[in-house]
């Protein structure tokens, strides 16, 4: 073979080195993520099925849980796909038949990951072959942010776990990220930027905590490093409320407790919160990324500060102000709400996992645990 020889001169260092380092940063970034990486990686399934193997507890109930829902049968009706989803008053709702939909996609999709289950596999690739062949547009009121939020990053997880499927075409399969890329990025990017343009504190964290995990699970997805920085960057100093320190204003118990955005509106809405965000910062660990341990593990002390109060403890509380509607009119709130009080929702593993981690030493996340094992 033959060989040049490149004079080793100032000049052609200068000329050649920022297209050499150009082409290594194309190379890195093309195999930078993690597949599959959304909410699961592949050791996490792993380890899932060695469990599930040995019958171990309580990976088996949890199984027999997910098997016993309508969701993850293959034999799966679908609800769709339509050509445009609407959530919001006013119009003619049906976005129901969107989410049961990647409910189901999702939930094959495990099927298919921890047991092989190929006949669930065929099904989540069906779901998602449908509605990217079909929909083209999500529209409503200002509800359909949160359409974009919620449905987006869950179809996306859902894609990401089927990714390597060889009943999945390449076509197909470049399609559904088309369809994430151009009908769901775009809302939840418009979101964060202009706030359906209302006062920038108006929109209550989970507004900007879904579209934020829906940018960080698409940029998965596709392999855009682009809108994965995006996703990160928003969570660290994003204006709104759902970026971590608009998230969690007020810290106490040098910092063991964090109160959370929505804590004097609902506990319902409070929860939600820690699901949003939890799946965000799993995401983002998945890549490498330590969201959870962000700002001397502030997340985890919103999920302490929630799980404490919602075991009947009594909790400090800040009085929170903010501005609503377009002009910003003063609202304030002077107490903690009691109403949902209590209530779970099924997303207390995702923080939980950061117990296992050695730079989680001096966070035990003991009153999450409580709360936790209660669920």
């Amino acid at each position: 073979m033959k060989t040049y020889h490149i004079p080793h001169t100032s000049f052609w260092t200068r000329l050649l080195l920022p297209v050499i380092l150009s082409f290594v940063c194309l190379v890195q970034s093309a195999s930078a993520f993690v597949h599959p990486g959304a909410l699961n990686t592949s050791a996490d399934f792993t380890r899932m099925t060695t469990q599930l193997n040995a019958n171990a507890q309580p990976w088996l109930d949890g199984w027999n849980k997910l098997l016993a829902n309508s969701h993850s049968s293959s034999s799966y009706t679908l609800q769709g796909p339509l050509s445009i989803v609407y959530r919001g008053s006013g119009t003619p709702e049906n976005y129901n038949k969107l989410y049961n939909d990647i409910a189901a996609a999702y939930q094959n999709s495990l099927r298919w990951r921890i047991k092989g289950d190929t006949a669930c596999a065929n099904k989540a690739v069906e779901i998602m072959d449908a509605w990217s062949g079909t929909l083209t547009s999500v529209q409503g009121n200002s509800d359909r942010f949160l359409a974009s939020g919620i449905y987006g990053y869950e179809f996306a997880c859902a894609a990401e776990n089927m990714r390597g499927y060889s009943g999945w075409t390449s076509g197909n399969f470049t399609r559904f990220q088309n369809m994430m890329k151009n009908i769901f990025y775009p809302m939840n990017h418009a979101f964060l930027v202009n706030h359906n343009d209302a006062c920038i504190t108006n929109y209550w964290a989970n507004w900007d905590q879904c579209n934020m995990a829906s940018i960080l699970a698409i940029g998965i997805l596709c392999d855009d490093q682009a809108k994965f920085d995006e996703a990160i960057t928003y969570f660290k100093s994003g204006a709104g409320n759902g970026s971590v320190d608009h998230y969690v204003p007020f810290l106490y118990n040098n910092g063991a407790l964090g109160q959370g955005q929505e804590e004097g509106r609902d506990q319902g809405h409070s929860g939600l919160d820690v699901s949003l965000i939890g799946a965000f910062c799993q995401m983002a660990y998945n890549q490498g990324q330590d969201m959870f341990g962000w700002e001397n593990n502030k997340i985890l002390a919103a999920c302490e500060y929630f799980a404490d109060y919602n075991l009947g403890n009594s909790v400090p509380f800040t009085t929170y102000n903010w501005g609503t509607g377009q002009n910003c009119a003063p609202m304030s709130q002077t107490v903690i709400s009691i109403n949902s009080r209590g209530d779970t929702r099924p997303s207390w593993g995702i923080d939980l996992r950061p117990l296992s981690r050695s730079e989680r030493a001096g966070s035990d996340l003991q009153r999450t645990v409580r709360y936790e094992s209660r669920s």
